[in-house]
């Protein structure tokens, strides 16, 4: 097929495409990632680029099929099983989780978030699926109360992943997070994380399953993602880069987690969909196509349109939004900008402002282990970047930023 004056039928411009790939080439040049996996698409048409190596000092070339610890990406795939439980009428966004999580009933809310743990008052009403859906059930990450008492116990009961943390079974998880106050009342305050790690736990108890059970019969499978899990099975490891945390002063490549031999070569206590998932760009791609196609994969019904709908645009109230601000505009030093988006639907960040090259309605989100995926419904469009290098030092946000600016401007209509 001729293609006219350097326009590709698929809305990208093969300058800018051109273009991209030497933006993303630069990065690996500068010797601060190693490697990088890059796919867009749009109207049908998919570009995938290869950059670099699977080890900082060489080794093998990094391939489309390179798997690669998803982080803070897993989240929004995370939230879809919750979403066909909603569909399915075996959850409602306003019921109280008690039943099903008895270790979050009756809780304790903190008389100051960042004041002593034994000074309480009792919560005004139950946590809901909904708060738990919108990251706003009462405890999270918070980088407004780093350091504070509830921050410090959440890193001691061991319920935060970490690379020296590995997490307890869903049981045990529970446990501990019942043994803490709320920093705040249910559905007060947007807060990150911890409750995309709780809705795991739920989807499991709902439906008897385990979390990787239900989605893998549910979301993996029907759409084909066959290299997506919580772990890399012995015949796949050698697609697995080691995960570099560089050392933010000297920048120097530490190993946090080895490919084999490491934490993710078994399947874990505690299948975390709030950051657990490995995967590749085109399972991912896969995922977010189908929610730009409105829950449909092929002529399969994967989540009902409502559903998507719901996911994929903001949810926070006005009040709650104070607070998602907060750990974008006032940390732009921690995230380079990679945060700044406005909005939150069910497990991803939803763009409510033009504060840079995307769209408005834009949805996706960033993953710790340098990791980006976001679908634009204006442009039709998709993006996925993934790299082996964690957020310890700005280059991989960097690169992420330098890769969402050549997406867009390769776009020409």
């Amino acid at each position: 097929m001729k293609k006219m004056m350097g326009q590709s039928n698929s809305g990208f411009s093969e300058t800018g495409l051109r273009r991209m790939r030497d933006v993303l080439a630069r990065n690996v040049d500068s010797g601060k990632i190693p490697g990088l996996v890059a796919l867009v698409s749009r109207n049908g048409e998919t570009h995938v680029e290869a950059i670099g190596t699977m080890r900082h000092d060489g080794g093998a070339p990094m391939r489309r099929d390179t798997i690669f610890r998803m982080a803070s990406t897993s989240k929004m795939v995370g939230a879809a099983p919750v979403m066909i439980l909603l569909d399915e009428c075996k959850l409602h966004l306003d019921d109280p989780v008690d039943k099903w999580l008895p270790e979050l009933a009756n809780r304790q809310v903190l008389k100051r978030p960042d004041g002593p743990l034994d000074e309480t008052v009792p919560a005004r009403r139950p946590i809901t699926v909904r708060d738990l859906l919108t990251s706003t059930f009462g405890l999270g990450m918070d980088l407004t109360l780093m350091g504070s008492p509830i921050q410090n116990a959440i890193f001691e009961v061991g319920i935060y992943d970490t690379p020296q943390v590995e997490l307890p079974e869903p049981d045990e998880w529970m446990r501990r997070l019942g043994t803490l106050p709320l920093s705040y009342q249910p559905g007060e305050r947007w807060q990150y994380h911890i409750s995309n790690e709780v809705l795991g736990v739920l989807v499991a108890r709902v439906t008897g399953q385990t979390f990787e059970t239900f989605l893998r019969e549910r979301i993996l499978d029907p759409l084909g993602m066959k290299d997506t899990g919580f772990y890399v099975p012995a015949n796949k490891i050698d697609r697995l880069p080691p995960a570099y945390s560089p050392d933010p002063q000297t920048g120097e490549f530490i190993v946090w987690d080895e490919a084999a031999g490491g934490r993710y070569t078994k399947p874990p206590a505690f299948q975390a969909g709030g950051g657990g998932l490995l995967s590749t760009v085109d399972d991912y791609h896969a995922f977010l196509r189908m929610l730009l196609n409105q829950g449909m994969h092929g002529t399969e019904r994967i989540l009902s349109r409502p559903a998507v709908q719901l996911m994929t645009t903001n949810r926070l109230t006005p009040e709650q939004q104070a607070f998602r601000d907060d750990l974008a505009k006032n940390n732009v030093h921690l995230s380079h900008g990679q945060g700044q988006h406005g909005g939150w639907g069910f497990g991803m960040a939803v763009r409510t402002y033009r504060g840079d090259y995307a769209s408005i309605g834009q949805f996706g989100w960033d993953g710790g282990s340098g990791t980006s995926a976001y679908a634009d419904p204006d442009k039709q469009l998709t993006g996925i970047l993934l790299t082996q290098v964690g957020m310890s030092t700005p280059d991989s946000a960097h690169l992420i930023q330098d890769f969402w600016t050549m997406v867009y401007q390769a776009i020409e209509d």
